[in-house]
């Protein structure tokens, strides 16, 4: 079954009202109605007048319906390009630390990029903020890794990921105060278009916009131009010259008010010859051949904006220009056109009605270039069409044009969120410092934000209708660096150590802020941290309290005078060898106490070498014996000391000599033993075999002989 459209273009100069079926891949024109305005109540493709415009718009919806026995309620019509604003940004991100990439976070890598482009339409558009723009529809042209192109960033790797979009905008004073002129004509707007895009959709398919090619639509009041090139549209703009110029021109040379002169354009273009009667009242006949003349340097001035435009938007002469419109009917435009940007007349040409292959050609066909645009807008229209839906966000009603299927994301854009608010901020760090080195302990990552779509959580890339509740929830924002000591040092190995065979286990010496601290500690900002990994036998001495000293030198004071003796001295031996400090303590050491042999006073005065003796050796009755008498004697705390005696470390002593008298015969007395209660008779000494008295001196090797006489005897 056919499917009838109503559509209506509404320009500068006229509303042209057309309904069309669409019968299989087909599109029929039924019918078309053109109504002129009475006034300027639209300037540049913007309503200025919506109560005049609207009564225009009544005008030609009644005649439609009134002939054709039926009611309009729905239209289709198009914003003037004129008004789009197209910006071309990329953005980038960091993923250096970032997992693999999803569908998401590519989502939000393209609305970060959208909202920098509305930022960018705000900073060029100062007195129009950028909350007075709709975004329409963005398109993205690239992705990047590392700086190389790449086909998609799902679950890529490196460090910068970028994505650059063209996104298009559109002011919404044009689409409300369109809205407004609907409204008041009883109509609903069933879909919206964009007339650049509308002519492009039915003369360049997509198949040929790869193409570097530009349409111009010239009408009353502006050219509107748009480019294509790498399979999408890429730049829109606009010349405020088109058909009016050329009137203009007109009306200055012939005496003409403007709209005589309007007709009388239309009237020559069609007829090649014109009566007309000036100002003055004179009446006279023009060629077509004598207007191209008088109307050129007007038509050249309109050829260069349009040339320097192109090369503006594009960068480069395009490889072919189309003009639609009814201003594209202008004398010598089109080979002025392609003089302007140095191409081959032949690719520079105006397309009618019958170029558009969607249309079936019917003898009521209107065939002229300035039905391309009206019978644009019904065909875009329907097929891609920009249809109207308001969704609350976040308690705020938002208005969106539907130019593709709408998502979650699209009504971020149009409620003004900025994307990267949405998710939590990463937890405070915290700096510690470690053996003298800064280390960073990171806090967690905050979570993405929460979704809610008509009281159900969804995802960023969800679809979206009219009516639809969405409320978006900020992420929570990550928690602080939270390590404990533990956790931040990993796994330590205790050391047992043998003490006099009693065992002892030492762990590591972790200290945090100079003291002994728990593992299960929380690390705090600005901490300081000493691990030693080493074990010293200083460090196992103190941490376990233990009074010793590695090696106790054997001391006593003579008169005062210290005397050390080392090899009685008492020593701490490591593995049984004398311990040093400094040395390091491994699991299964031993220590063991060396305490040294007291020694006696014999000992310590033959270790000094001190002669205490005076010695003489003689025969007594043929037996050798030794005469001894004391140089030197020993005292401690008062008391002699005997030669035998043990000397304690510490020990205070005091030496005094003795006078050296020589030996006499009497002192062999303290050497021999005599049992006196044996003597009966008489004692003989003799001394060398001569008789000797108890006071005479000896001398070395002296022979001595003692008889006595026994009481047996």
């Amino acid at each position: 079954m056919a499917e009838q459209m109503f559509a209506l273009d509404i320009g500068t100069r006229s509303v042209v009202g057309l309904l069309m079926e669409q019968r299989d891949q087909k599109y029929q024109l039924i019918d078309y109605y053109m109504v002129e305005h009475n006034e300027r109540s639209m300037l540049d493709g913007q309503i200025h007048d919506i109560v005049s415009v609207a009564s225009v718009i009544q005008q030609v919806k009644l005649h439609l319906e009134q002939k054709h026995n039926t009611i309009l309620e729905k239209v289709c019509v198009a914003a003037a390009g004129r008004a789009l604003k197209t910006n071309r940004v990329h953005t980038s991100k960091d993923i250096t630390k970032q997992p693999l990439m999803n569908d998401e976070d590519i989502l939000f890598l393209e609305l970060e990029a959208v909202q920098k482009a509305q930022y960018q339409l705000a900073t060029d558009e100062e007195d129009d903020p950028s909350h007075n723009y709709y975004c329409v529809g963005y398109s993205v042209i690239k992705y990047s890794l590392d700086g190389e192109e790449i086909g998609s960033l799902i679950d890529q790797q490196g460090q910068i990921a970028e994505a650059e979009i063209i996104a298009t905008f559109l002011p919404k004073v044009v689409v409300e105060s369109l809205l407004s002129a609907l409204n008041r004509a009883d109509l609903q707007l069933e879909a919206l278009t964009l007339e650049p895009i509308a002519a492009i959709h039915v003369l360049i398919p997509p198949s040929m916009r790869r193409l570097n090619v530009a349409l111009v639509d010239i009408g009353a009041g502006t050219s509107d131009i748009a480019l294509t090139s790498e399979g999408a549209v890429t730049a829109y703009g606009m010349v405020p010259k088109a058909g009016d110029e050329i009137t203009e021109a007109i009306s200055d040379h012939y005496l003409l008010d403007f709209n005589q002169a309007e007709d009388f354009k239309k009237e020559i273009t069609l007829h090649k010859k014109a009566t007309v009667s000036d100002i003055l009242g004179f009446e006279q006949e023009i060629l077509y051949e004598e207007l191209v003349e008088h109307v050129l340097p007007a038509v050249d001035t309109l050829a260069s904006s349009i040339a320097e435009e192109i090369i503006s938007l594009n960068g480069a002469p395009p490889k072919a220009v189309m003009l639609v419109g009814g201003g594209s009917q202008t004398p010598e435009l089109a080979k002025r056109v392609a003089i302007k940007l140095k191409l081959p007349t032949n690719r520079v040409a105006i397309r009618g009605v019958d170029a558009i292959q969607l249309l079936s050609k019917d003898e009521n066909l209107p065939i002229g270039p300035e039905f391309i645009t009206p019978i644009g807008i019904a065909i875009a229209a329907k097929q891609n069409p920009v249809h109207y839906i308001s969704v609350k966000v976040n308690d705020r009603v938002v208005r969106l044009f539907e130019m593709k299927e709408l998502t979650i994301a699209d009504c971020l854009l149009a409620a003004g969120i900025n994307i990267k608010k949405l998710y939590g901020k990463p937890g405070m760090a915290a700096i510690v410092t470690y053996n003298g080195k800064q280390v960073t302990l990171p806090g967690s990552f905050g979570t993405a934000p929460k979704i809610i779509l008509n009281e159900e959580e969804k995802s960023i890339d969800d679809k979206v209708k009219n009516g639809d509740i969405l409320t978006i929830e900020k992420g929570n924002d990550g928690e602080p660096a939270t390590m404990t000591l533990a956790e931040f040092i990993g796994e330590t190995s205790s050391v047992t150590v043998y003490y006099n065979e009693k065992a002892f286990t030492v762990k590591p010496n972790i200290l945090v802020n100079k003291q002994k601290i728990s593992s299960t500690y929380l690390l705090k900002d600005g901490d300081h941290i000493e691990y030693n990994q080493k074990l010293t036998l200083q460090q196992f001495l103190k941490e376990n309290e233990i009074v010793e000293q590695i090696n106790v030198p054997f001391t006593i004071w003579i008169d005062d005078h210290r005397k050390e003796f080392p090899e009685y001295s008492s020593a701490l031996l490591h593995n049984n060898v004398p311990a040093i400090l400094d040395a390091q303590l491994k699991n299964g050491d031993k220590l063991e106490t060396y305490t040294g042999n007291q020694p006696t006073l014999l000992e310590l005065l033959d270790k000094m070498e001190i002669t205490y003796q005076k010695v003489m050796k003689i025969l007594y009755n043929n037996k050798p014996i030794t005469l001894t008498k004391d140089l030197l004697k020993v005292y401690r705390r008062g008391e002699v000391v005997r030669l035998e005696d043990e000397i304690a470390d510490q020990d205070k002593l005091q030496f005094i000599e003795q006078k050296t008298e020589p030996f006499i015969f009497q002192d062999i007395f303290r050497f021999i033993s005599i049992d006196l209660t044996q003597v009966k008779g008489k004692v003989e000494l003799k001394r060398n075999d001569q008789p000797v008295t108890f006071f005479e001196q000896l001398q070395p090797n002296d022979k001595i002989e003692i008889n006595i006489e026994s009481r047996h005897s």
